[in-house]
């Protein structure tokens, strides 16, 4: 009686002891395992209570002893599920009724939009190992998913991330689907994309002709298997992945991927690759641990990677075997050389490895590499849907493989570099997008932002509670069909966060389609409208994604790109200001040059070098000394009165300080794209391609090409006159394009790092920030970093977002929300 009466002591005591808490985590909390992670954890800590998605993230109620529930918080936080990430943990005493008596998942809660969506996933080790294990009810299935890995953000349509609220809700999972979804010991419980062979998307392969295809046309375990063999011939073939339809053909075989250029209609621009593993990557380029760590990443982006030196000693011969339906193809060597027409005139590739089941299936018996590049004729939007790319498409592919979930949202692959050992995002897409970032101290409580990014490489930006959501690459506005997904893509943005925006912010040139659409919903919902120059939004972004405070010191921004809308209603692009998120002031420039021709000198770099030649010299003068230079000669085959008349009378030929045209220009000059670029910065790649390494390594300052400084409009001016007289004296003297342009490197990379050091000192400023598209020049921004360094300057540059245009949309955000702030 006595035992009896000391366990109820006991067990009231133990029950007094009890707290009961309501814990709110926001963040990458859905779709991810969480929850499943929460009841384990719960379970193992002895808590009762729940935990249930709503609009905000995760909710979870909790009630145990003190020390239970601080060891499930911090396990919490340690045994986080790979794709998830913890922004924000508070928790207080659930003081309402408690009625649990275990520890639960409960259903979804609708309330307002305020949780991430995660970003799309590569397929994990344990669904990789299912497709390919016999014994699996997963074999050869191509959209094998779990919590782990799989679509996200390409079939969401609505908050909370719910099966209903994708594209997979078409599809009823079977009763094997349904047990392991509803398993909470199951790494499947609620992944929403799950399915298999019997209930969910299948993947089918046509012809683009319309034929049918029989099984005696050649030999495959399934239609999957078939694009192999399919490629192995030399054929083209789109295919549909996660976020897009790709076009894809053996990158090995120099036919095929010429036929895909002139069908494609992009006959320069580099192509992407996917391989099978890391061991094919590597027998073509060189691989760093930072670049393998990127490769085997959930985001699998596209990497930049160095490529190597052909040897032709270990290029075997391969003998051409006719093949029969009775024969299969005989794989080739995997040391054949890939295409030079995958990426003409570059010295990297840009490589990928599988991200979806549907990839590491086709490439399972794939011994080399394969171009994959985006469904579109040359400067349209990646096709999404089937109808839409058998209509666009057929003339182009020779097959389709394509599968019957929709995807709801297009996202690009995204591409990346490795500069030193900091990651540089080129284009941000697939396996990034539309993962928040965390925004500077002060910008907590900024009310919601709209920002409408520039013309290319669009972005746009959603600001609001301290984080900044940045969309997909959306491409080129100026191409009506990338206008059109632009407007659909930012509707289900607002719809998909709920984002009310009481500020919209754009950039201040007149003529972007992103402004005028960003000044129609403004005067339409009677919403304030902050105009941000072009050059101060690079800064501020780069500045908010290194996370300076709102209140820290002007920086020295140096901003490099093709072309902005200045203050002064003239095109800048080589800027230097001082700069915080408030306000700059332009303390240096680059020498405004005329773009002659307008919009056509960016495509034509010659026009660059001739209106170089005629603000540093008179043409006779040229022409007297240089006339014998076959850059000279080309330039007086043109029509030098005409376009001396359209430059005194300025006529569309507007004064640019950019500093891209004069990297198209100096190109020009030693024989690089001098008639014509393809695409956009084609003239500045291949001249980084050309540098000649050794001078690089062993340079000499006395091998300079001078700048010098004067004072325009009370600023500071940087004149390449000088450069031009001793690059013509260059080319006199026969002297190697590579060792030239390792020059022109060098040498601007110290001009702007000498007038850097000098402002800096002159104002005081202890922070450099570096950005604007042309830092995506390798070689100038680990010069002119090496430079800034060696005379004990702090400099700051891009990783989570794009130097170029696609990270102008944060620099807005972030300007407009400090003048509201302020305001």
């Amino acid at each position: 009686m006595i035992y009896r009466c000391a366990s109820v002591f006991i067990y009231i005591f133990e029950l007094c002891k009890m707290t009961t808490e309501e814990i709110r985590v926001r963040g990458t909390v859905q779709g991810v395992g969480f929850r499943p992670t929460v009841y384990r954890l719960a379970k193992a800590c002895g808590l009762r209570g729940d935990v249930c998605n709503d609009g905000e993230g995760v909710l979870i109620r909790a009630s145990g002893t003190d020390e239970s529930i601080e060891e499930f918080i911090k396990r919490l936080q340690q045994e986080c599920p790979p794709l998830a990430r913890i922004n924000q943990l508070t928790r207080k005493r659930y003081e309402k009724e408690f009625l649990f008596h275990d520890f639960v998942i409960s259903h979804s809660i609708s309330s307002a939009a305020k949780t991430e969506i995660a970003p799309d996933a590569a397929t994990c080790p344990q669904c990789q190992a299912e497709i390919f294990d016999f014994y699996s009810r997963w074999y050869r299935y191509p959209f094998t998913n779990c919590t782990y890995c799989g679509p996200r953000l390409s079939i969401i349509r609505a908050i909370p991330y719910d099966r209903t609220h994708t594209s997979m809700a078409a599809f009823a999972m079977c009763a094997e689907c349904t047990k392991e979804y509803n398993d909470v010991e199951n790494r499947r419980f609620h992944a929403q994309p799950v399915a298999c062979h019997v209930c969910g998307p299948k993947a089918t392969l046509e012809r683009a002709d319309g034929k049918p295809i029989t099984a005696s046309m050649f030999s495959m375990l399934d239609d999957v298997d078939a694009v192999c063999t399919l490629l192995q011939r030399g054929e083209i073939v789109a295919i549909k992945g996660i976020g897009g339809i790709h076009l894809a053909c053996d990158a090995t075989n120099e036919t095929a991927v010429q036929k895909l250029r002139q069908r494609k209609q992009r006959y320069h621009k580099p192509f992407a690759l996917m391989a099978r593993d890391l061991e094919i990557i590597e027998k073509y380029c060189i691989v760093s641990d930072k670049e393998r760590e990127l490769l085997q990443s959930s985001a699998a982006p596209i990497v930049l990677l160095q490529k190597k030196e052909p040897n032709t000693k270990n290029t075997p011969h391969t003998p051409h075997t006719p093949h029969t339906p009775h024969t299969p193809p005989i794989s080739p060597s995997p040391h054949l050389p890939i295409s030079p027409s995958v990426a003409p005139k570059q010295n990297t590739l840009g490589f990928m490895l599988p991200y979806t089941p549907l990839h590491h299936l086709i490439l399972k018996r794939m011994n080399r590499p394969i171009v994959l590049t985006s469904g579109n004729i040359s400067d349209e939007p990646q096709c999404i849907d089937n109808d839409e790319a058998r209509e666009k498409l057929s003339k182009i592919a020779d097959y389709f493989l394509l599968h019957n979930r929709e995807i709801v949202n297009r996202v690009d692959d995204s591409v990346v570099r490795v500069v030193g050992d900091q990651v540089q995002i080129i284009r941000r897409a697939r396996g990034y997008a539309p993962a928040p970032i965390k925004l500077p101290p002060g910008f907590d409580h900024v009310p919601a932002i709209l920002a409408m990014g520039g013309e290319l490489k669009n972005t746009f930006c959603l600001l609001n509670d301290g984080q900044a959501i940045l969309s997909q690459h959306l491409g080129d506005l100026e191409n009506a069909a990338t206008f059109t997904a632009y407007q659909n893509t930012l509707n289900l943005y607002l719809n998909l966060f709920e984002h009310k925006p009481e500020a919209i912010a754009i950039d201040k040139h007149p003529e972007y389609l992103s402004t005028k659409l960003g000044q129609e919903l403004g005067f339409s919902n009677q919403i304030p409208i902050y105009s941000t120059q072009h050059h101060h939004a690079h800064i501020a972004a780069c500045m908010a994604e290194n996370h300076l405070p709102l209140d820290s010191s002007p920086v020295l921004g140096i901003a490099l790109d093709g072309l902005g809308y200045g203050e002064d209603n003239a095109l800048w692009g080589g800027e230097f200001l001082l700069a915080d998120y408030h306000q700059f002031q332009r303390l240096a420039t680059f020498k405004p040059v005329a773009m002659i021709g307008g919009e056509q000198a960016i495509y034509q770099p010659w026009r660059n070098t001739y209106a170089q030649l005629i603000s540093a010299f008179s043409w006779e003068e040229i022409s007297s000394q240089y006339g014998d230079l076959e850059i000279i000669k080309f330039l007086n085959n043109k029509p030098l009165p005409l376009l001396n008349q359209l430059v005194s009378k300025k006529i569309n030929s507007p004064l640019a300080s950019s500093v891209g045209r004069l990297f198209d220009a100096v190109a020009a000059a030693i024989g690089i794209c001098r008639e014509e670029c393809n695409y956009e910065g084609q003239a500045a790649m291949e001249m980084e391609a050309l540098v000649d390494r050794n001078i690089l390594n062993n340079y000499e300052e006395n091998q300079n090409y001078s700048f010098e400084i004067n004072i325009l409009d009370n600023i500071y001016c940087i004149d390449p006159s000088p450069l031009w007289q001793a690059l013509l004296k260059d080319l006199q003297q026969q002297t190697f394009p590579g060792v030239i342009a390792a020059k022109f490197h060098i040498s601007l990379a110290q001009a702007i790092g000498k007038i850097a050091t000098s402002l800096c000192q002159h104002h005081h400023i202890k922070t450099v920030v570096l950005s604007g598209g042309v830092f995506q020049n390798r070689i100038l921004l680990e010069q002119l970093s090496k430079y800034l360094k060696n005379s004990g300057i702090n400099t700051l540059t891009h990783s989570l977002t794009p130097c170029n245009d696609g990270g102008l949309s944060l620099g807005q955000a972030v300007i407009a929300a400090a003048k509201l702030i302020k305001k």
